[in-house]
């Protein structure tokens, strides 16, 4: 930033009411139409392109941040041939000097592709049937991430109706992060001269311990991944003659693996895998594990009280009901048999 916002420069009351109705009453139904479509990763739809949904969810996207006209805001979808799109918008700064070439930039990231549907849905739910129930909209992709672009713009909406005088701000909004990212880097260095200089970079795709309070990630474990082959012979070799005496690539693959972790304690044995965690990173993990287990222990008293309501007016606990219809009768329960 070129120069810190004293405290007071913005209300933030005022701007969690201007953006909890900006969210009810528009962003909601945005995605809610952002779930019903079916806008898989490329790791999971090989034929994205032909399938066109990445484009749908993108150009939807798109037009809902034309129509919000943000003064200063430019928008475009950027794309590259055989990658998957991305948009691009840019807002300018207001403070003194904002846009000048070396000014600190803000740069906001987000993505539009899901997962797959996968398992486990409730039977009234599904992926692609979004669902608002008790204040959480369910659906496949509403959370990851399909929300990061309508919350980047509601923000920049906030302060600019309270005037605030706000840095450059860029977004990103990639199609292929749950396929590893593997097309954002290019684009990246296509955009790097229009980046400027980025001095903050808000990632609207992690996680929250509850929903009472605004969590903010500080710190994620990173992930270095490869392919580890082993090869012993060029053509097959009938067990009877080689076992014994050819290698077992099994065996080699483990000493290899070996090298690099302890496979009694899970731990890295190269000391270049290891740091001093700072300070303020551990009183961070104290302070989310207490947030994590005063919300886990307020949901363990509800449901002891359930428990006890239902035994007190009907002298069983919840789910005893459904137990009891799907158990097997026993032979004396069991209908009588025709002969």
């Amino acid at each position: 930033m070129n120069a810190r916002m004293p405290s007071s420069a913005l209300n933030a009351a005022q701007a969690l009411e201007q953006v909890s109705q900006k969210w009810d009453n528009d962003i909601v139904g945005q995605l809610k139409d952002y779930i019903a479509i079916p806008a898989k990763s490329p790791m999971f739809a090989p034929d994205w392109e032909q399938q066109g949904l990445l484009d749908t969810v993108l150009r939807n996207a798109a037009s809902w941040v034309q129509a919000q006209q943000v003064p200063g805001l430019k928008l475009e979808i950027v794309r590259m041939p055989g990658r998957t799109p991305v948009l691009f918008f840019e807002v300018e700064g207001t403070q003194p000097g904002a846009n000048a070439a070396d000014a600190n930039t803000v740069l906001m990231y987000g993505h539009l592709d899901k997962q797959p549907e996968f398992e486990g849905w409730r039977s009234d739910l599904g992926p692609w049937t979004p669902k608002y129930e008790d204040g959480k909209l369910y659906g496949r992709g509403g959370a990851d991430d399909g929300y990061a672009v309508y919350a980047s713009v509601a923000a920049v909406q906030a302060l600019k109706s309270q005037n605030v005088l706000p840095p450059r701000i860029l977004g990103i909004i990639e199609t292929a992060e749950e396929s590893g990212s593997r097309d954002l880097l290019p684009y990246v260095d296509a955009l790097r001269p229009r980046l400027g200089n980025v001095d903050l970079v808000i990632c609207l795709d992690s996680g929250a311990g509850n929903y009472d309070q605004l969590w903010l990630t500080t710190s994620l474990r990173g992930m270095a991944s490869g392919t580890l082959k082993v090869e012993i012979l060029t053509e097959g070799i009938h067990s009877g003659d080689a076992s014994g005496v050819v290698p077992s690539s099994f065996r080699i693959m483990r000493q290899v693996l070996d090298r690099l972790e302890d496979s009694a304690t899970g731990r890295m044995l190269p000391a270049s895998f290891h740091c001093e965690v700072p300070a303020e990173r551990l009183a961070q993990a104290r302070a989310t594990t207490q947030a994590v287990a005063t919300a886990t222990e307020a949901q363990r008293d509800f449901w002891l009280a359930d428990v006890d309501l239902q035994l007190a007016l009907y002298s069983t606990s919840p789910g005893a009901g459904a137990a009891r219809l799907s158990s097997p009768a026993t032979p004396s329960e069991s209908p009588a048999q025709g002969h």
